[in-house]
């Protein structure tokens, strides 16, 4: 199997806060150039800053990364403010932060174990990121129910869903990054 070849991001972009969070959205040519329309793990520099963090889908073919995440200090933001960017695509992703519910479901079933740690750190975000994707509870709950289900079942990743709308419902509608007023 090929290796892909490692694609560099350099540019600017203005932030903006949805509710909370503060996000920067990339220019559309930059992600364009990314070689996937879902999550990708990237290295770099963000407003002078050395980040290792996962670009995360907008719903609309492009990306954003958590400023709240990726910068030790948020607090001085304002909005629309620009910053500076470096990304280089990564070959190896961080390890996500495994949330409660599912984390607690893993380790009630010992049998897992061995699987959870065998699927790659991208399947382990796949996993994280198709539980984390609803704000229904019901369906939350379900969805880790499923996860266990399918891992004790041979499955290394959840599986059919949209990767590019699959995105933190905490800042997006319907897969969609909510849009600026």
């Amino acid at each position: 199997m090929a290796t892909k070849s490692p694609v560099t991001l350099t540019g600017k972009a203005a932030i903006r806060s949805i509710g909370a969070r503060w996000i920067l959205p990339l220019p559309q040519d930059a992600s364009a150039q990314l070689p996937s329309r879902g999550q990708v793990a990237v290295t770099g520099e963000l407003d002078g800053h050395q980040v290792r963090t996962v670009l995360e889908p907008d719903g609309r073919m492009g990306h954003w990364v958590s400023l709240d995440a990726a910068l030790p200090d948020t607090s001085q933001l304002r909005e629309t403010e620009v910053l500076a960017f470096t990304f280089t695509t990564a070959s190896t992703w961080p390890e996500p932060d495994v949330p409660e519910d599912l984390s607690a479901a893993l380790e009630a079933a010992p049998d897992l174990a061995q699987t959870w740690e065998s699927i790659t750190p991208m399947a382990r975000w796949e996993w994280v990121r198709w539980v984390g994707s609803t704000r229904n509870p019901d369906t939350r709950a379900r969805r880790v129910e499923v996860s266990i289900d399918k891992l004790r079942n041979g499955s290394r990743r959840p599986c059919c869903f949209n990767l590019a709308s699959c995105t933190d419902p905490e800042v997006a509608r319907s897969g969609k990054l909510i849009s600026a007023e």
